[in-house]
Order: C-alpha cells, then structure tokens, then sequence
C-alpha cells in the first residue's frame, strides 16, 4: 500500500519528541509572540496538546493552562512554521478547569499540519507560556490511502501508570502504526476505578500505580471526573500520541459509573453518595467534552454521536449507545417502546440519514458496544445482545437498522468496537441468523489499550455472527496489562483499489488476524 508523499521532509517521532518535552519553536515563524518576562510566573501548559476530529481543511486542537490564560495557535504546513498563520483563541476561564479548543480551518487537503499553543496570562497579557507542538493529517480530498487505529478501555480495573513497567505502552504501538487517526471506541476513562498505590500480580510481582487525588475513588464531583481525564495526559505515551495523531473520541459506561443507565439510582452502590446515575452522567459527560479534542453542533453541547468524513474512501459514523437507552432489563421485549430504546428514535433517524446521504466507499459505523456479544448487569442485559433466538428488546433497534441498510443499498458498512476486553473478528451471516432481512457485514472488537483483560463473551445467535477469530484470556478474569492481552485494531484502505484490510493486533506490534474485504461496486 502506497503512503502520500509528505510535501517536506517529516518524521513524526522526532518533530513529537520536541511536543512532549515542551520545547518551542517561535524563532522558526515570522510571527512575532508576546514579550515573555517573569519566565518564573508565566503560565503552563499543564497536560499538553491534543488534536481531534479532523474535518475537511481542518482539525480541533485543544490545550490546557494553569490559570486564566487566551490560547493562541500557529499553525503550518511545514515543520518550521515557515509561513505559519495564526488563530488567537478563547480564553481558559475556571469554568471549563482552564481548558480550551480552536477550530483550524481553510488547510489544503490531505496535507500534514503543524501546530503550536501558547496561552497569554489574562492578568499580565505581556506574559506568555513556553509554547507546545503537535501535529495532524487533514482529510484528503482525493481517493489516496488511509491507515487508522482503534482500541478502548484506558487505565481499568485497578490498572494504572505503572512507571518501572513503561507506562501505557499501547499507545506507543499504535503511534508506531503511523495513522491517519485514532479512533477511541470509550471507556477512555475508568470514573468508577479508583487506584490503589500497588496491586499484586499473579505471578508474585507487584504493579505499582501512580495514584492522584482524583483517581483515590469514584469519581462523583466535576472535579473528579475532570481529575480522571489528567490522569491519563500523565502518561508520556498516552500524551506523545495525542500530540501526533488526531483522536476520535466516544464514550461508553465507565466514563460514569459501569452499567448505567438514565434514570439509574445507585442504592446498593456504598462507595457513592451521590446516587443519581442521571446527575453522575452529568458531570462526566461536561469533563469528557472539557478534555476530549471533541466537536459538537451548536446547541448541543453533551452530544456523542457525530458524523465525520475523511475523504471519499471513509465516513465514520460515531454512534452512542448510552445516552438514549431504557433501563437495563431482561431484554426480552417483542414490541419496540421506551424500554427497548438502545440508539433511541432520533439518534436512530439520524443514522438512517446519514447513512443514505454518504458517499463514502466504506462506511464504518464507531460502536461503544459490540452487536452480538452478551454482556450481562447482573441477572439484566446490559448490551442488545440477549440470548439466543428472534430480536427482541433492544435488538429490535438493531433489527430496524440493519434491515434498513439492506433495503436502501447501503454498501460496504463494518462495525468497529471494544468494551469486551478481547479481541475478536465477527462475521454476521444472515443465513445462520434468527432474524435474516439484512446483508453480510463485519465486526471487528479490539481492546483494552491498558486495562484488565477478560474473555470470551458468550455469542448470540440473533443476527448470526460467526466468530472468524478471538484472542482472549480463556475465561481467566483481570488479566494485568505486563501478561501482554492488550489490543487494537489497524484498518488500511487502498486508494487504488479502494480494498480494506483490517488487522488485529497486541500491543506488541504482533499481527493476530488480518482480513481484506473488497468493496461492493454501486
């Protein structure tokens, strides 16, 4: 497969290696900074940069200061900031834990694109931040190759930065992979995880955590949820790769509390005092867009699910299974209605919209959770999945969407997931299914980047998925990150024959599964 020529000559790891350090380049643009003084005071970039959802002749680039500061952004297309422009930004107000995001836009397509942040002191404006660099690929415009990552699950089950043991080491394998972006498929956080100083290992070792206040227990303040999302900047791999690769962000359960759902009361729940899932979601969902390069339509600032495009070969379809769904239950419902909402009526329609409106080659629809895979809240469900036999409760959802896929020709869709704590490639055959009136497609699940490992999930046969590979634990439960099940997903497209190869892989850069599917022609 044939990379794009970068326009001048790049290398990622060393441009990057500047951005973690926070070492700035003003000299190299003509544009003239602020006079920084009273170096000992001026303000501090304290978790980085970050860059997300990339969009045609553009990207989110967000930041963090220490105190009430104006971000200010150059940008270029060059490593030198030969030439570079310049977006002076909002202010970092304590309202948004001094935390700020621009829009770049107007950059040629599928260019790389440099970029550097400072915050201007609102009380000493003559005083300015050392400046921090990353770096992103815009979308293409042209049918050129694309390579992108994805994974979930981020410090769980009592698995945090482990400094001796190098951090979260997934994330330096997946920026290894050179991608277009990362696609972040939730539980980019563990709120309900707190971390204790060490954790014993199961061969006699011993995983020592590094603990903050934040991470000591359950999130339920804005400041503790906001506390979850620092930690993670805390790790030089974690922090390198949001440096250099745009990050697509959705969020599942554990960005909460595990399991919930609106209207949840967490009465048997001791470690909370705040009780109210609805209120506990909140909070978590006003620190994951406060922390998360994420865009949101005006008007809509709690929105998840978004559609975004990357050039004629990939539309990505970020879908949320969490914020609209009934109650966890039985599942075994055989009329649709308030209980069985899973996607919900108008996130449903929007996805049916977009779907049709795409012109994309491939379609890839980002799930928090997987389709055919039983994940159980207690005696409830907690997923569509339900058992085996004909869709009903929140499978009726899904039942709807597929088959309105079949009926409107909607070609070449593939399902991306994690959540399950394994890896695995799922082929759903209608002729092997309970419920038939949709075409084959696949799901492919990989994860956790750094958290514990589980696995295998029980199989539901209701749309007929066909476990085509898994890696997993063997049913063993919390396996740590150093027992090497840790996971993602690399998806290559060909701009030439617009083919798609997905490969499964562990976090030591080892191809588990490969498989290339050929797109449907119209």
């Amino acid at each position: 497969m044939t990379r794009p020529l970068l326009p001048a000559p790049f290398t990622r790891r060393g441009f990057l290696a500047g951005s973690a350090a926070g070492l700035g380049v003003a000299a190299a643009s003509g544009l003239a900074m602020p006079a920084i003084s009273r170096a000992a005071t001026r303000p501090l970039i304290t978790h980085g940069v970050q860059s997300g959802d990339p969009l045609p002749g553009g990207a989110i680039v967000w930041s963090r200061a220490d105190r009430p500061a104006r971000m200010i952004v150059d940008y270029a297309t060059r490593e030198s900031f030969a030439g570079a422009r310049r977006l002076v930004g909002p202010a970092a107000l304590e309202a948004g834990d001094y935390t700020a995001k621009v829009v770049l836009r107007g950059l040629p397509a599928g260019q790389q694109v440099f970029y550097r942040v400072a915050f201007e002191d609102l009380a000493e404006p003559t005083v300015l931040s050392e400046p921090v660099t990353g770096s992103f690929r815009t979308p293409p415009a042209d049918s050129r190759s694309l390579r992108f990552v994805w994974s979930g699950d981020t410090a769980g089950q009592g698995w945090g930065i482990d400094r001796d043991r190098g951090g979260m080491t997934g994330y330096a394998t997946m920026l290894a992979q050179d991608p277009d972006f990362f696609l972040n498929s939730g539980d980019t956080i563990y709120a309900d995880g707190p971390l204790e100083a060490e954790k014993a290992l199961p061969d006699g070792g011993v995983w020592r955590n590094l603990v903050t206040e934040e991470k000591s227990k359950v999130a339920e303040t804005l400041a503790e949820f906001r506390g979850n999302f620092k930690y993670n900047l805390l790790d030089e791999n974690y922090l390198t790769m949001m440096a250099g690769v745009p990050t697509i962000a959705q969020w599942d359960d554990h960005e909460t509390v595990n399991n919930w759902y609106p209207g949840e009361m967490l009465l048997a729940d001791d470690r909370y005092t705040v009780k109210s899932a609805s209120l506990l979601a909140a909070r978590a969902n006003r620190a994951f867009h406060e922390y998360m390069p994420t865009s949101t339509p005006a008007g809509e600032p709690e929105r998840v699910h978004r559609r975004l495009s990357y050039g004629p070969l990939l539309d990505l379809f970020v879908i949320d299974m969490r914020t609209f769904r009934g109650p966890n239950s039985a599942n075994r419902q055989a009329a649709a209605g308030p209980e069985t909402a899973f996607l919900g009526g108008d996130q449903l329609a929007w996805l049916k919209r977009e779907l049709l409106a795409s012109r994309a080659t491939w379609k890839v629809i980002a799930s928090d959770m997987p389709i055919g895979i039983q994940v159980k809240d207690g005696e409830a469900f907690e997923n569509g999945a339900n058992g085996d036999g004909p869709a009903l409760g929140r499978e009726l959802e899904i039942a709807e969407l597929l088959r309105f896929i079949k009926l409107n020709g909607v070609a070449n869709t593939v399902w991306l997931t994690a959540d399950v704590h394994y890896t695995a490639a799922h082929y759903y055959d209608p002729a092997k299914a309970q419920f038939q009136d949709f075409e084959p497609f696949w799901e492919f699940v990989s994860g956790p980047i750094h958290a514990g490992s589980f696995g295998p999930g029980q199989m539901d046969d209701t749309f007929g998925p066909q476990v085509v590979f898994s890696k997993d634990p063997g049913g063993a439960v919390n396996l740590p990150p150093s027992e090497g099940l840790q996971f993602f997903g690399l998806v290559e497209i060909d701009g030439e024959s617009e083919a798609m190869t997905v490969t499964l892989k562990d976090i030591a850069d080892t191809a588990l599964y490969s498989v290339t599917l050929e797109p449907k022609r119209a």
